[in-house]
């Protein structure tokens, strides 16, 4: 199984509205997307994020990399897009895909 990650560093003074469209519009878009078997969603403790702004981790579970490619093609450059529209300079993201062991 594979794991896809993305690690988000939001403006803290957006925190709570962004944390609430996370997991109320967005995440639940990813998932309509059928590839998916199941996510998590963690705020980071450590390393303790900078002043003013809060880190979570966003993870996400397909079967296989040719699962994870049909997403990443067909589905993740709209959902990243309206998110960077929303919240335009007020966050920063990485991806990273792991094989779950």
């Amino acid at each position: 199984m594979i794991q896809y990650n993305v690690t988000v560093t939001i403006d803290a003074t957006i925190e709570e509205s962004w944390l609430k469209w996370m997991l109320e519009e967005h995440i639940p878009e990813v998932l309509r997307t059928g590839l998916f078997l199941e996510n998590k969603v963690t705020r980071m403790l450590s390393p303790a994020s900078e002043p003013g702004y809060a880190n979570f981790s966003f993870q996400y579970i397909c079967k296989d990399m040719d699962t994870l490619q049909i997403y990443l093609d067909q589905f993740a450059p709209a959902l990243q897009e309206s998110h960077a529209t929303r919240y335009a300079n007020r966050f920063a993201a990485f991806r990273s895909i792991m094989e779950v062991i």
